[in-house]
């Protein structure tokens, strides 16, 4: 008799299924993206968009630059030379509109500004020896270390004694008509002031 021998059924490889994909709903976005870390916009994390910034052109650098035969200056005229130079408000040879235009007075820096205060301010003051000081004190002027200037305007009945850099005509005749004394400050003395106190 023959023996039967037993053969193994071969099992055939599974087929692998890929797991049916989850659907994203409405809700479920928007939830990932409440979760994500949010990302705060400063000076720190800036960045420059590409295409933003492009690197300068070299002019008039010969036929090797590149740039062609003429180097990006055109063909012949005055702009494609050697040396050329326009200054600003240049209309081409003409005569500019700067020197067109009149010209009328003129600003010195040798000018004197003065502060200005008339008699009626300081008629005001209960004090008989006024100074810049004291004016500035009053508030009378913005800065005693600057010329003080005194105007005519207005009538003084008490004798005073004032120092001031400069008086007026009517001032100086209204000051010592009602008994009082004016003293010229003389810009050394005041430079000599600010030099001590600094």
């Amino acid at each position: 008799m023959e023996k039967k021998t037993a053969t193994k059924k071969q099992s055939k490889p599974k087929a692998v299924v890929a797991a049916p994909e989850k659907k994203r709903t409405v809700a479920k976005v928007k939830k990932a993206a409440h979760e994500a870390p949010a990302v705060i916009t400063g000076l720190h994390n800036l960045q420059v968009p590409f295409g933003s910034h492009k690197k300068r052109k070299l002019l008039g650098r010969g036929s090797g630059s590149g740039h062609g035969k003429t180097s990006t200056r055109g063909s012949k005229g005055q702009t494609s030379r050697a040396g050329r130079h326009f200054y600003a408000g240049f209309e081409g040879g003409t005569s500019p509109l700067i020197r067109r235009s009149p010209k009328r007075g003129f600003n010195s820096k040798f000018k004197k500004v003065y502060q200005i205060v008339n008699l009626n301010d300081l008629s005001r003051i209960k004090e008989t020896n006024i100074n810049p000081e004291l004016l500035e004190a009053k508030g009378l002027i913005a800065d005693k270390e600057m010329p003080v200037k005194i105007l005519g305007d207005g009538e003084i009945k008490n004798s005073i004694i004032i120092r001031a850099h400069a008086f007026s005509k009517g001032s100086l005749e209204k000051i010592q008509k009602a008994g009082g004394k004016a003293e010229v400050v003389t810009v050394e003395m005041s430079n000599d002031k600010v030099q001590n106190s600094k």
